[in-house]
Order: C-alpha cells, then sequence, then structure tokens
C-alpha cells in the first residue's frame, strides 16, 4: 500500500465542486472539511476540479488529498483513476468500489451476491418509461449513476399517467419498486459501523430534504427495535465490504415496521456521504466520540493510494 508522508501534519489538498449535479452540496462540504483539517493542524489548500485538475494538483504539490467531490466524475471512479496514475493518497473508496457504488443497478447485484435485502428494479430506455408503466406501482424512477436524490420520480397508483421523465435524465434509467416505510441510515468508518439515523420529512426525502436547513429532522441514535439497528449496523457493514469501499461510507434504508426485519431494504451506498453541517455521517460521528475535526483526520490518516 502506498501511504501519505510521514510528515506529522502533511499537506491536504481538498478537492471539491466539480461539475456534477452536486456541485452545490460538494462546495459545501469541502469548505466545511477544509475548515476542521486547518482545526487540527494541516496546512490545506483547496481546489475546485475542473478539466485542469491534473495540472491543479501538481501544482499544488499535496502529501494528500481529501475528497470532498459529489456525484458523477468524483463520485464514480474517474477523480479516484487520475489520483492513483499521479501517485497521490487520497481518502475515501478507490477505482472500482466508487465506480461500482454509482452504479445503482450493478451495486445491486453485489448486495444480492452477499446475501443482502434489496428491491426489485430494473434499467429501461427513457422513452420507454415516458410511454408507458415498465413496472406495477408503485414504483420509483432514477439516474443508475446519480446521488442525492438528483431527478428522482415517485409513481404510487396505476391510474397516474407514466412519469413524463425530464430530457436532463440519460437515455436509460432505474426503475425500482418503491419500498414503503421508515427512512434509515448507517454510516461506516474503517471496519466499523458507526450508528443509525432515522430520517424524519414531510414527505420524499428529495435534494431539499437532505441539504436545505428544516428539510427533514434526524433522529440519531434512531429509535427502532434493537433487531433493527443491529441489522442495520450489520447490513452496512456487510454492503461497504461486498462493494470494497474503503474509508467512509454510508448505506440507506428503508423499513417497512409492519413486516420487522423482512421490512428492511437496502437502497444504496454513498462511498462519498455529505460532509456539510446537515450531514449525516458526522453525526454518526459524533455518536461513537469522534469530533468533525477528528473525523477528517481519521480519514486523512486512513489516505493511500490502491484502495
Amino acid at each position: 500500500m502506498v501511504g501519505m508522508s510521514s510528515r506529522a501534519n502533511p499537506k491536504v489538498a481538498v478537492i471539491y465542486g466539480g461539475p456534477s449535479s452536486e456541485r452545490e452540496v460538494s462546495l459545501a462540504s469541502g469548505q466545511e472539511c477544509a475548515t476542521a483539517l486547518g482545526e487540527e493542524g494541516y496546512e490545506v489548500v483547496m481546489i475546485d476540479a475542473g478539466p485542469d485538475l491534473y495540472n491543479q494538483l501538481n501544482a499544488a504539490a499535496p502529501d494528500v488529498v481529501f475528497n470532498a467531490l459529489h456525484g458523477r466524475w468524483g463520485e464514480d471512479g474517474c477523480v479516484q483513476g487520475i489520483l492513483e496514475w499521479m501517485g497521490l493518497p487520497y481518502t475515501h473508496s478507490g477505482v472500482l468500489a466508487s465506480a461500482l457504488a454509482m452504479d445503482k443497478e450493478r451495486s445491486k447485484a453485489a448486495y444480492r451476491a452477499a446475501g443482502l435485502p434489496v428491491a426489485d428494479s430494473g434499467l429501461f430506455d427513457t422513452d420507454e418509461v415516458r410511454a408507458r408503466h415498465v413496472m406495477t406501482p408503485p414504483y420509483v424512477v432514477k439516474p443508475y449513476n446519480e446521488g442525492s436524490s438528483v431527478g428522482v420520480y415517485l409513481v404510487m397508483s396505476p391510474d397516474d399517467a407514466p412519469p413524463q421523465v425530464s430530457d436532463d435524465m440519460p437515455a436509460r434509467v432505474m426503475v425500482e419498486a418503491f419500498v414503503p416505510g421508515r427512512e434509515l441510515t448507517c454510516s461506516v468508518m474503517g471496519d466499523r459501523a458507526m450508528s443509525v439515523t432515522e430520517i424524519l420529512t414531510d414527505g420524499w426525502y428529495d435534494y431539499d430534504a437532505k441539504y436545505k436547513p428544516g428539510g427533514s429532522r434526524h433522529v440519531v441514535p434512531a429509535q427502532v427495535p434493537a433487531e433493527i439497528f443491529d441489522a442495520c449496523l450489520e447490513y452496512a457493514l456487510r454492503a461497504h465490504n461486498a462493494l470494497g469501499c474503503r474509508g467512509v461510507s454510508r448505506t440507506d434504508f428503508r423499513w417497512d415496521d409492519r413486516k420487522g426485519l423482512d421490512g428492511l431494504i437496502i437502497l444504496e451506498t454513498n462511498t462519498q456521504p455529505g460532509m456539510t453541517a446537515t450531514s449525516l455521517t458526522p453525526e454518526h460521528a459524533a455518536e461513537v466520540g469522534k469530533t468533525f475535526p477528528q473525523l477528517c483526520r481519521w480519514m486523512v490518516e486512513d489516505a493511500s493510494c490502491n484502495r
């Protein structure tokens, strides 16, 4: 394994922003992580990742890269490949795990192979989804390679018209059986699942609910039966390992409490969970005694190549 500099407090480049649909969230995550790393004594340089990222990194000459990008290019293995090529130790998951987790349908295949519970789903041409119900409602339509609930359509009844999916959506989309119930999520740090949060919203847990102040309320630790809490911890760690994740990840669930353990379904794993004031993973870290700056320090110390 290629590790980072042996200096006590290496120079850290926080890469953030970027061109994805989650740019605004990444800008917030990057700023807060940079501030926290500064509090921990690191020399920090911030890089808004653009087409000249290679040159930006060369000029900065960091000892380690803190990847605060979200969405495509930053979270799907592309940036990770650049960092591997340059031999720069970096945080979070490597090329393969990042690409696998970003592709929702292939990640679900990995979950199934690991014996983890998932909802029925498939990939369909967007034009076909607009023309007819390709699955018996209720179902959800979403990109198979984006995060943060960007471009999500919910169809609840056979009487509803097929969703008129935006032209901004890809030519193929994922259609997934709607899982009713409560929103639960669990973060993993290294080889440890930390805690479970229940997310309470007035409606769909969409982009605004995730990132706007007051958009959702987090109950941590989640007030659920011990069997469900423990299963979330176990499933999140198994999902992290099934995908080959490194560093920090967060796995999201729906739980239909009428069905007990059989009602607990994995939705997806985020290899670069949000690190903003309203984010879930920092709350999980706090539950196990790590402050936000300490969490960021741990991630820097965990950084490497060959991830």
